[in-house]
């Protein structure tokens, strides 16, 4: 299968462009948009120049798996009420104006969503020091901001502190921890910042906890669900939006795939040192070791092109227990 870089639909109107999706909307039906997963790739803020084949059906059909997983009652620990999420179904709306080509073209590929208000934050939880938090630790001696070896209260009693002092690469930290950034526009970069930070972003106290809150209960849930089907969750993202008709603080976007997460096989974790990655990762360290990190209209080459479909099919299958065929297949 050829991987889709472009996606235009005439019948619709598109509001936006990402890194990886298309947004649009049917003027028939404004209070919904249409989420279209191309298969572009994006490493260290750049688009690459071609795309990866299976990698949209991944991303949209992982995220509903997701979606269902943890909107089911009592998965999140502390919840009393279900999780509220942005999809409203896996296909265009009833009175999108499509042609045959351009509905077998989005199939497995699209949400539609509610309209909602996003926060401007990454809602990012660490189960693992790894990445640009690792960086950040070993540099500054602080994570996202905040001082190693100091809890909130400014104690330094080793059962409230964050970050411990003479941690090592990929170490599991002593509990999961939110370590938001900012949201960047296409083509800027995400900053790390604080929690403190990202609720004066947020605007409101009470949708700042809310969303720690999830982002914790989720990644949680969702860590010990991947670990019984071995795969590490080490960290992940997510976004919320709010619904401005109810005031509620609504689940959105992509939701634990390669793409948002990082995941390890858990028979061959080993802290102290980089681990096998079925995420992007993958990709980033080819890019390093090739000096290309940061720079733009990169084409990768055809064997690094499948190993990363294979990653992201792979991780697919392990989570969902089911192959990707089999989960389009049973889509309307």
């Amino acid at each position: 299968m050829a991987a889709v870089t472009t996606i235009d639909l005439p019948g619709l109107t598109k509001i936006a462009t990402g890194k990886v999706r298309e947004m649009f909307v049917d003027e028939a039906d404004p209070s919904s948009l249409l989420f279209v997963a191309t298969d572009r790739i994006s490493a260290y803020d750049v688009v690459l120049h071609n795309g990866v084949p299976h990698k949209a059906a991944v991303l949209t059909q992982l995220t509903a798996y997701w979606f269902s997983v943890l909107s089911q009652p009592g998965v999140l620990a502390g919840q009393t009420a279900p999780l509220s999420t942005h999809l409203l179904s896996l296909s265009p709306g009833p009175t999108a104006r499509l042609s045959d080509a351009e509905k077998s073209l989005l199939r497995g590929r699209c949400m539609r969503v509610r309209r909602l208000r996003m926060f401007p934050v990454e809602a990012i939880v660490r189960g693992y020091l790894a990445g640009s938090a690792f960086a950040e630790y070993c540099n500054q001696n602080t994570v996202h901001g905040e001082p190693v070896g100091i809890a909130d209260d400014g104690s330094s009693s080793s059962s409230n502190v964050r970050f411990p002092r003479g941690l090592v690469r990929c170490q599991k930290l002593p509990a999961p921890v939110y370590t938001p950034s900012t949201k960047a526009e296409l083509g800027a970069h995400d900053e790390n910042i604080t929690r403190a930070q990202a609720a004066e972003l947020i605007g409101n106290p009470a949708h700042a906890a809310r969303i720690e809150e999830l982002a914790l209960a989720m990644y949680t849930a969702a860590a010990e669900h991947a670990l019984k089907r071995g795969i590490i969750i080490a960290d992940t993202k997510f976004e919320f939006g709010l619904d401005e008709a109810t005031g509620e603080v609504v689940l959105a976007d992509e939701v634990l795939t390669p793409d948002s997460s990082r995941f390890w096989l858990a028979d061959q974790y080993e802290a102290g040192r980089e681990q096998d990655s079925l995420d992007k990762q993958f990709l980033r360290n080819w890019l390093v070791k090739e000096g290309l990190k940061g720079k733009e209209g990169v084409v990768m080459p055809a064997d690094i092109v499948e190993q990363t479909s294979k990653r992201y099919t792979g991780v697919y299958e392990r989570l969902t227990g089911q192959t990707l065929e089999s989960a389009l297949a049973e889509l309307k």
